[in-house]
């Protein structure tokens, strides 16, 4: 052994540490960039150009897309999150009903990565789903409270917000910066026709189960292939 050799625990190895921690939060911020202008269909690839390090550096640090969505959108769900915490602190339930809707399809107007993630579904990303859950539960009451004041149509259904965000999403990804607030209106015309009297009864809803395979199809339909990985 080379006395002169530091230990691998010692002070030798602490720049390495260090330079991982430096990319592995290089490589979050530019998914931040990349991801908001481009969606979650923009490759691991792009994501490493924008950050400045090979591709071999980015599954190193994120072997999945699916580990980086959870680093870089976990926040972003906790604020969603939130805004339901927020909807359900107001003394009228049918306002915070309509607010909680008009603040989600703008976090989604403002980010067209997050705009896919409200309507993926990503099993691995645990804090992400976790924060997701914790959402969909506070959901739920205030829904139950909308529906309480008689101004909520009796016949929606909680899969019913899945489609929303679907849509809006939709819109964001189609208009783009040609038409930037055109996603206002369309969410106007939904928050419309939500309220009583309804006109006529619904179609019926997709139900849960469906909507979450049709979800985790998506999600699954961003993550890069393996031959990504020497791209």
């Amino acid at each position: 052994m080379n006395p002169g050799a530091q230990h691998p625990d010692g002070p030798a190895a602490q720049p390495l540490r260090s330079d991982a921690e430096r990319n592995r939060e290089r490589i979050i911020a530019a998914a931040r960039t990349v991801f908001a202008r481009d969606g979650l269909s923009a490759s691991m690839a792009s994501v490493a150009r924008e950050a400045g390090v090979g591709i071999a550096t980015m599954f190193r640090r994120f072997p999945t897309k699916e580990e980086l969505v959870d680093a870089v959108f976990s926040d972003r769900m906790g604020a969603y999150a939130e805004a339901v915490t927020v909807a359900l602190e107001d003394p009228d339930p049918w306002n915070g009903f309509v607010g909680y809707i008009e603040a989600a399809c703008a976090m989604q107007a403002a980010d067209n990565g997050f705009a896919d993630v409200l309507t993926m579904t990503f099993p691995t990303a645990k804090i992400l789903e976790q924060r997701r859950n914790e959402a969909y539960q506070a959901m739920l009451l205030l829904i139950d409270r909308a529906k309480a004041t008689g101004r909520l149509r009796e016949d929606f259904d909680p899969s019913d917000l899945v489609l929303i965000h679907m849509a809006n999403a939709g819109v964001v990804n189609a208009t783009g910066d040609a038409a930037p607030d055109a996603w206002r209106r369309v969410v106007a015309l939904f928050i419309q026709s939500l309220e009583t009297p309804a006109r006529g009864p619904l179609p019926d809803s997709p139900g849960h189960e469906p909507l979450y395979e049709a979800m985790l199809r998506a999600g699954q339909g961003t993550s890069a292939p393996p031959s990504g990985k020497s791209g």
